[in-house]
């Protein structure tokens, strides 16, 4: 389609176009002055980001600032917040909504929950972009209840998110509230076990490095081998003293036995003389000889004294290693035993010391979450309380007008284009080779001037006077 049929048609049908523009246009005034004017209300709020210095584990726990933004505006509009809305406003005790409520529902479900739902179709939340602002709007027939909902849904908002920290902290205070107190109870049983079993062992302290009795092992030990080198020295001598008592040591060092000896040696000298010069017979070489042999006897009798005290040495340095090696074994198997009952000291005081660690660990969360679950900072600042609007928002009757206009002429347009499909004619020389697929000769002049003067700019694109006309050059052409 050209230009110029486009124009034709609308030229031929303009009171159609006319009549739906001015329709649309005309209902849409009325509706806009007819239809009830609602007032929209703003509370803005503002949602704190960094992480709460109570809390170690809330905040934003890691989420980006655009999905935190998305999680807080799912929070506004979510049903618990209206159901506080519901309880802060106490429209659950007008009977006007009751009855609204009982007509709409049959008195089926909950009355609360229909009404957060009901408040909740005229709430709006819109997010700034770049910012942690978010806007509450509240749309609604009377102004000054816009105002309070935009007011009431922004404070349950701070309300539910404060809960929403809260009511988490508490669940975990009353979990490890339970937890410690079975801990303490635990702790309680491992130092009593503990207490009973060093008061059945007499044993307090488990390091042996500092027990009396190890020592007393060391120190019996040592005695055990001294006296055993003691004893075989002993032994040693005892043995030589048997076989050659004269050679022994203890003989040789032995101060009577030498001065025997001496003695000994004297008389011995004596005698010779005495026999040279005397003879054998002579009462003095007799007395000397006799006296000889009593030193001998003397040699020998101390000899054996001497001898006998190193056995007698040598079997009391054997007794005590037997009784040094039997107080040995026997310390050594009373520390056996005290070895055994330290260790179970040990996993006793293991015990107790676990149990108080977790007593400990479970206290410091306890003490955390106590100090949060009564937090009552939510995070979330009221910037701004909604204010009683003074115009309304809808309905625009600017827009509306505007809207209508282009609407209205867009329908207009599409419905004589729609009724010149259905209804085809012929408006000029186009459509004459549009429908018979045939050129046109020549195009006869109306006998209309006005036609011109009204559409100057169509000289060039004159109208036929009649399809009759245009039939006849037509058919001529086809005889010639």
């Amino acid at each position: 389609m050209t230009f110029d049929q486009f124009l034709r048609i609308v030229r031929a049908r303009w009171i159609l176009a006319s009549a739906i523009f001015l329709t649309i246009v005309t209902v849409t005034f009325i509706v806009s002055l007819v239809w009830p004017k609602s007032y929209s209300a703003s509370a803005s709020v503002m949602v704190d980001m960094r992480p709460d210095p109570v809390s170690v584990t809330a905040g934003s726990f890691g989420a980006t600032p655009t999905s935190y933004i998305a999680t807080q505006v799912d929070i506004i509009s979510s049903k618990r917040v209206a159901l506080r809305v519901v309880r802060l406003t106490g429209m659950d005790q007008s009977p006007e909504m009751r009855q609204r409520w009982v007509k709409d529902t049959k008195e089926k479900g909950s009355y609360e929950d229909w009404l957060a739902t009901m408040l909740g179709k005229s709430l709006s939340i819109k997010p700034s972009r770049e910012s942690n602002v978010i806007e509450i709007h509240y749309e609604g027939s009377d102004p000054k209840f816009a105002a309070a909902m935009a007011n009431a849904f922004a404070r349950a908002y701070i309300e539910s998110s404060t809960q929403l920290r809260v009511d988490p902290a508490r669940q975990y205070a009353d979990f490890f509230e339970e937890r410690a107190r079975i801990a303490r109870d635990k702790l309680q049983r491992a130092q009593l076990a503990l207490s009973e079993a060093q008061k059945n062992t007499d044993i307090l302290a488990t390091d042996e490095r500092m027990d009396v009795e190890t020592m007393r092992l060391n120190e019996l030990s040592q005695q055990v081998l001294a006296l055993k080198a003691l004893r075989v020295e002993s032994a040693n001598r005892s043995r030589q003293a048997r076989m050659s008592p004269d050679q022994s040591a203890e003989v040789l060092n032995n101060g009577v036995v030498a001065s025997l000896k001496n003695q000994l040696s004297a008389q011995e000298a004596t005698l010779n003389q005495l026999s040279e010069r005397m003879g054998d017979r002579h009462p003095q070489v007799i007395e000397l000889k006799a006296n000889i042999q009593t030193l001998r006897n003397k040699i020998a009798t101390e000899t054996g004294r001497v001898t006998s005290s190193v056995a007698s040495n040598d079997n009391i340095n054997s007794s005590r290693e037997s009784a040094a090696t039997v107080a040995y074994e026997a310390q050594r198997a009373k520390l056996m035993r005290l070895k055994e009952q330290r260790s179970q000291l040990s996993v006793l005081e293991r015990e107790v010391d676990s149990a108080q660690r977790v007593y400990d660990a479970i206290q410091l969360r306890l003490s955390q979450t106590n100090l949060e679950s009564n937090n009552s900072q939510s995070g979330v600042v009221l910037l701004s309380a909604a204010s009683e609007p003074v115009s309304h928002s809808s309905p625009r009757l600017v827009l509306n007008l505007a809207l209508a206009i282009v609407l209205g002429g867009l329908l207009a347009l599409i419905a004589i284009l729609g009724v010149e499909l259905l209804d085809r004619r012929v408006r000029g020389p186009f459509d004459l080779v549009d429908a018979l697929e045939l050129p046109v000769i020549g195009i006869l002049p109306s006998t209309k001037s006005t036609y011109h003067k009204r559409l100057p700019w169509l000289k060039k694109a004159r109208r036929p006077t009649s399809f009759t006309a245009v039939s006849t050059t037509l058919k001529r052409v086809e005889t010639a």
